[in-house]
């Protein structure tokens, strides 16, 4: 089955065929002819072969179906070497099973009149199709999620099934291109090979001699696919098609020709352009998704047009431009209208809900649309899904909506202008499970006509005006799983009902004015805290001390005082530590060590004391843990919650110098230790440079003392380095210039001394402020220069020293440099005066001349004696 997107409800291809087999063959053959082996938690049973006990005369010979669910057994040869004894069975499932000594071939020769065979979820080996291909009666054969690995062989196993209609390959490994031999299928009506690694150009690949084919799925593998489809013109049988996530190209369409199918479903993705020519002669379509395209142009009104029966319009994430027109005529089978990311602009028209009278999800969010939300969509009164969010609109929601959509479970109009109070007392969406208006300008309470709606999960009204105290019975909201109201006015302690809340897992009022936390709330599936940016005071207590499952606790910017509690040691899932900006005292808890998880803690402008500690250091994590898979439920419940809610864990840090927030893979990927603006002493310890993938480490404004460690060299991803305004001494390590990806470096105002690591690799872009006040050090970027008598094998030499070795002489090399030059000038004037005698009379002559005024000058000006 292809992947939904989480914005839109599923357009299902297929569905997968376990117990629809089951339900058919008990209508068909009655009970007494059926055996079922299913448990819900896996058995060993060892050379158990399988029997059916006679009864009113139907013996095992009259078995025709067999399912074996969630069965572990030692022994599967056994297992099917006993199937030969049912010789009516016409059908075996097997799927979701752990068999062992047989997944690389199982024989199932014996089975001659099996038409249905089933198994899915049961890792096999490609070999078993050889085995399966000897089952010609097969009319229905389901591989789905199997782990098959590999290329499809070119003769035998699938291709001798030529009496196959159904063949499901989806969610496995299997890769090439599909063997010419697939043309013998003919019989094929549905083919499924979504999610596989095929490859090859459709327009080539034996799929085109599959002229009986109703339902085909290729998305999610590389096929290249011609967008107009134009292999596909002779299926005229073809109804379902489904090409996402594949190599489609643009092709000259033959506009003369139209396909002799008419499709009841499409989906396409990664197409360019304009819409394919073939979609303007479909007129059976019942459910369209072009979405993750680059389609142009206004919006498809004829899709609506010529398509009475269409169900669902997917166009999410393309390039369509313009107003939102309205059909022709009311379209009332229309259920689902996805148009979100594009560039639709004006207003939303103000007779939509007139004219879609029947729509379930309308989801027009990430355009640059204007105006009021119409009154009208009060009128679709089957609407359970209705998300306006990131546009431009304004007003107030209006009071209709309210009233009408009784049947509305998700409402998002987050990231808009709209403003005056939320609701109004005539409040009637009473079936809500997520409430998004986060990022408007609504003012005043938080109404209390939500009270009503018992099933909400999700609660978002973040960056609003809201004003007054949180109210009480948000606590008998005893399914809320997320509370997101941070950057309001809203003020006072959170109420004590909301120990209630067993199942909150998200409580985010950052940026209010609460001032208490009751000592009972620590609800034990509370995952992530942000209560930053409050009036909190005094100290920690026993708040989430029984919150084993807390990822996230943000406390900073408050006034809370005392010393870190010793029950965060306890917190075994902690992984964001907040507490920066408050009035923390005493040392750094020993605790944080048994926190195992921690990748992120920032503890400064505190007023800390005593020694960083080692141990911290070892516990912190480096790198990314093991996250458990979810069970089957679990998933079901994350997909109903990323479908309802979709909101991300954000987390804000101060590293390069500036405060930012994490959010979503980011997230997850960010390591760093912030412990500034406090009063700690003592050595850095040298451990911290076993923390290879920290992101960043400020240590700055402390009395730390000692040196920097070489260890620092091994932090190879570190972006931001700060250990300024301490009392370190010693040299700065050399092997910091291994750090290859620092932005931000500071080393200031300590009391370093020798050389800085000049303007060498990534430090060639930190300037004279990452080293100043320190008196001792010398060098670039520095002003102050070093011994000027510098060996070149002391630093390495870079393109920007050029200009500063310029201003320093080798006065060895000078004093050998001038003798030279004298010696060759006077071996020169030699050699003139004996090879030319007039210049040597000439010079003889200049000589005496110059001998005789320097005598006479100097009897001129000597004293004269006088004597008596």
């Amino acid at each position: 089955m292809d992947q939904v997107d989480a914005s839109s409800p599923p357009l299902m291809d297929h569905v997968a065929p376990p117990d629809p087999f089951l339900c058919l063959a008990i209508t068909a053959v009655g009970a007494e002819n059926i055996a079922l082996i299913h448990t819900s938690h896996s058995s060993s049973t060892e050379n158990i072969p399988i029997t059916v006990p006679s009864r009113n005369g139907v013996s095992s010979s009259n078995l025709q179906l067999l399912s074996l669910r969630n069965v572990s057994i030692h022994d599967g040869k056994t297992l099917l070497q006993s199937l030969g004894s049912f010789p009516s069975l016409k059908t075996l499932y097997l799927g979701y099973n752990n068999f062992s000594g047989i997944m690389s071939s199982p024989d199932l020769s014996n089975l001659k009149n099996l038409k249905n065979l089933v198994m899915g979820g049961t890792n096999l080996n490609i070999s078993v199709l050889q085995s399966i291909g000897r089952l010609t009666s097969l009319d229905t054969l389901s591989l789905s999620n199997c782990n098959l690995e590999g290329t499809l062989p070119d003769q035998g196993g699938l291709c001798e099934l030529v009496h196959l209609r159904v063949l499901y390959l989806d969610g496995n490994n299997l890769k090439g291109a599909l063997p010419s031999c697939f043309g013998n299928l003919t019989s094929l009506e549905e083919l499924d090979l979504t999610s596989n690694q095929f490859s090859g150009n459709i327009s080539l690949s034996p799929l085109m001699a599959l002229i009986s084919i109703q339902q085909l799925y290729l998305s999610y593998n590389h096929f290249r696919i011609p967008i107009s489809l134009e292999p596909f013109f002779n299926h005229s049988k073809l109804k379902s098609f489904s090409c996402k996530n594949n190599d489609l190209y643009a092709e000259t369409e033959l506009h003369s020709l139209a396909p002799k199918f008419q499709l009841n479903s499409i989906r396409m993705s990664g197409c360019k352009g304009t819409f394919p020519k073939f979609l303007y002669h479909q007129h059976d379509l019942q459910a369209v998704d072009l979405s993750h395209s680059n389609f142009t142009g206004v919006f498809p009104y004829w899709l609506l047009e010529n398509n009475t029966q269409l169900l669902h319009l997917v166009l999410l994430n393309n390039s369509l431009t313009g107003p939102l027109p309205l059909p022709i005529h009311s379209h009332l089978n229309l259920m689902t209208l996805d148009i979100s990311m594009n560039n639709f602009n004006g207003h939303i028209p103000a007779e939509v809900g007139a004219y879609l009278p029947g729509l379930t999800m309308l989801n027009i969010s990430g355009n640059a649309l204007e105006g009021n939300i119409p009154p009208s969509i009060g009128d679709m009164k089957s609407l359970i899904s209705l998300d306006l969010s990131h546009n431009h609109l304004s007003g107030e929601i209006p009071e209709h909506l309210v009233e009408g959509c009784f049947s509305l479970q998700l409402l998002a109009l987050s990231n808009n202008s709209l403003q005056g109070q939320i609701f109004s007392a005539n409040f009637n969406l009473t079936n809500l499970v997520s409430l998004q208006l986060d990022g408007n300008h609504f003012h005043g309470k938080i109404p209390d006509s939500l009270s009503n709606t018992s099933f909400i999960r999700g609660l978002y009204l973040s960056d609003n005006q809201l004003s007054g105290k949180i109210p009480g019975w948000l606590g008998n909201m005893t399914e809320l799983v997320e509370l997101v109201m941070p950057n309001n006015h809203l003020e006072g302690p959170i109420p004590p009902e909301f120990c209630q809340l067993e199942y909150l897992q998200v409580l985010n009022l950052a940026g209010n004015s609460i001032s208490d936390i009751p000592s009972c709330f620590s609800p034990s599936s509370l995952k992530h805290v942000h209560l930053s940016r409050n009036m909190l005071q005094g100290e920690l207590q026993d708040s989430f001390r029984n919150s084993s499952s807390l990822v996230t606790l943000d406390l900073g910017y408050n006034h809370i005082n005392g010393s870190i509690p010793n029950w965060i040691g306890r917190l075994s899932n902690l992984t964001y530590l907040i507490l920066n900006n408050n009035n923390l005292q005493g040392r750094v808890s020993i605790q944080l060590c048994q926190l195992d998880r921690l990748r992120l803690i920032d503890l400064s402008h505190n007023n800390l004391s005593g020694n960083v500690p080692r141990c911290l250091m070892t516990a912190l994590h480096d790198g990314d843990f093991d996250v458990p898979a979810p069970s089957y439920y679990e998933s079901v419940i994350n997909q109903t919650a990323s479908f309802f809610m979709g909101k991300e864990e954000t987390v804000e840090f101060r590293t390069k110098t500036i405060s930012y927030f994490y959010q979503g893979k980011i997230l997850t990927q960010m390591s760093g230790i912030d412990l500034s603006c406090n009063k700690l002493t003592g050595g850095i310890p040298p451990q911290i440079g076993n923390l290879s993938m920290i992101h960043t480490l400020n240590l700055s404004h402390n009395n730390l003392t000692g040196s920097i460690p070489s260890t620092f060299s091994n932090l190879k991803q570190i972006e931001s380095l700060d250990l300024s305004y301490n009392n370190l001494s010693g040299i700065i390590p050399h092997q910091l210039v291994e750090l290859s990806f620092l932005a931000v470096f500071s080393v200031a105002y300590n009391n370093l001394s020798g050389r800085t690591l000049g303007l060498v690799a990534q430090f060639s872009t930190f300037n004279a402020s990452s080293y100043e006040g320190n008196p001792l050090l010398c060098g670039l970027p520095l002003p102050k220069s070093c011994d000027p008598i510098e060996s070149p094998t002391l630093l390495p030499t870079d393109s920007n020293d050029i200009g500063e070795e310029n201003d320093f002489m080798d006065m060895d090399i000078f004093y050998i440099s001038f003798t030279v030059t004298y010696a060759i000038v006077l071996l020169a004037i030699v050699a003139v005066l004996l090879i030319n005698p007039y210049w040597r009379r000439t010079w003889f002559y200049v000589v005496e001349t110059w001998m005789t005024s320097f005598y006479y000058f100097i009897v001129d000006h000597l004293p004269k004696c006088h004597y008596i």
